[in-house]
This record gives structure tokens, C-alpha cells and sequence, in this order.
């Protein structure tokens, strides 16, 4: 086996540890919400700003796209699937990674496959991180979201920071 071979197999590792480590801390947290709470309930953490509240999502961020009907489930799922693809192929023909391109692929890619797993189990996706302030509520997520938009922060941060090849 080549060097880079053995190099492009550690980094690869690394990327579904992580990415695993996201899922798992991602579906734990959703089954202690289903075991703890009943639908809707709410528990406060922080007074005015912070509480557990479970909710379910049937669309895509902020409930877009919410629906029941099966073709939205078919939809999301195949997106998912696709896109989760799509991250590892980049991940794999990319050659110059750096920390923010390392860390944000896999954050996204657990994150997606968290929302996913949902989505096949349930046909909705759990949130209960409820972030307000008076009554001005951010929408509900999940830790798959945050996993989501972090790794996104760090992919924009690796694509705007990245030197201009001449």
C-alpha cells in the first residue's frame, strides 16, 4: 500500500469517527428526549431563554417544507442519502485539506446521518433545544442541526480562506 493510500485510509477513519461520534451523541440525546418527555412538553434550563421542549419536524430547517404526505419523506431521505454521498466523494478526491475542511465534513456528514436516521425511523425528525428570549423563539433543533451548522461554519471558513492556486 502507498503512502498516500495509508494517509488517505487514516484521514478517512478519522472522518467516520467522527462522523459516528456525532451520530451517537445525536441519536442518545433524541431517545433520552422520547424517554423522558411527552410530546410538546417543555422543561425550562435557563428561565427566559433556554429550555428542553420536544417537538417533532416533519420538513427540512425551521419546518420548511413540512408535510406528511410519503413523497416529501422519499424526497428528503433520497437528498440526504445523496448528499452524504456527494461529502464523501469530496472529502476523498480533496488535496488540500485543512483543520476547518477536516473538522466540517465530518460534523455535516454525522449530522445529516443523524436527521436521516430519524427521518427513516419515525418520518419526522426529533428537536428539543428550545433557544428564546421573552417571547421570541428561535425554532427548535437538535444536535444533528448543531453538528450541521458548525461543520458548515468551518466548510465556509476552509472555502473563503483558502489561497487562490495561480
Amino acid at each position: 500500500m502507498r503512502s498516500h493510500d495509508r494517509s488517505l485510509l487514516k484521514e478517512l477513519s478519522v472522518f467516520f469517527l467522527i462522523s459516528l461520534g456525532v451520530f451517537v451523541v445525536d441519536q442518545a440525546s433524541k431517545q433520552w428526549v422520547i424517554s423522558n418527555f411527552v410530546l410538546y412538553q417543555t422543561r425550562t434550563v435557563l428561565e427566559g431563554f433556554f429550555s428542553l421542549t420536544f417537538v417533532i419536524n416533519k420538513g427540512v430547517a425551521f419546518g420548511f417544507m413540512a408535510g406528511a404526505d410519503e413523497w416529501r419523506h422519499v424526497f428528503f431521505q433520497a437528498v440526504a442519502i445523496l448528499s452524504m454521498a456527494a461529502m464523501v466523494y469530496l472529502y476523498v478526491t480533496t488535496s488540500e485539506k485543512t483543520f476547518f475542511f477536516k473538522a466540517g465534513m465530518p460534523l455535516v456528514f454525522g449530522g445529516s446521518a443523524g436527521n436521516l436516521s430519524d427521518r427513516i425511523v419515525y418520518k419526522y425528525v426529533i428537536d428539543f433545544l428550545d433557544f428564546y428570549f421573552g417571547v421570541y423563539h428561535w425554532p427548535a433543533f437538535n444536535i444533528a442541526d448543531s453538528a450541521i451548522t458548525v461543520g458548515v461554519c468551518c466548510l465556509v471558513w476552509h472555502y473563503f480562506n483558502e489561497p487562490i492556486k495561480k
